[in-house]
């Protein structure tokens, strides 16, 4: 074990986080998402929720800053009626987070899919909630 690294990191994982570069990115996905068939880097965190990853995550990540949202979320289908409260956990996560870069944009469903075959990894979860999924695009540390 290490000294301020999250328990919800697995060794996979924070190896993954550190290997990234700048602009570099990475999925979050929900139970749900296709992360085996889109993935080039698949890391799996069975029996982990996103938004405690992602606190775990904003511990040691640093969001990008020089681009206008750093933050992708996978809109609602048009006709769904559904709403993801889910967003509302990650709206406050991030603004604990102490993050300069907190914006956060909406891609349909076919454009988040498509851009999630180009990140650098993606990370499966147990996460139910619907429209949980988000990209995270990679900063510097100064």
């Amino acid at each position: 074990m290490l000294k301020k690294i999250p328990q919800s990191l697995s060794p996979e994982l924070v190896k993954v986080l550190m290997e990234m570069g700048h602009g570099d990115e990475i999925v979050l996905g929900d139970g749900n998402f296709p992360g085996s068939s889109h993935a080039n880097n698949l890391v799996r965190c069975d029996g982990l929720m996103i938004p405690e990853l992602l606190e775990s995550i904003l511990e040691v990540f640093t969001l990008d800053t020089y681009v206008g949202c750093p933050i992708s979320l996978m809109e609602v289908v048009k006709g769904d009626s559904y709403t993801p409260e889910i967003w509302d956990t990650y709206k406050r996560i991030l603004e604990e987070s102490g993050e300069e870069n907190i914006n956060i944009e909406h891609l349909d469903r076919f454009a988040f899919y498509e851009r999630s075959k180009q990140v650098y990894a993606i990370v499966t979860t147990s996460e139910k909630s619907l429209y949980a999924n988000i990209i995270l695009k990679k900063g510097v540390i100064l």
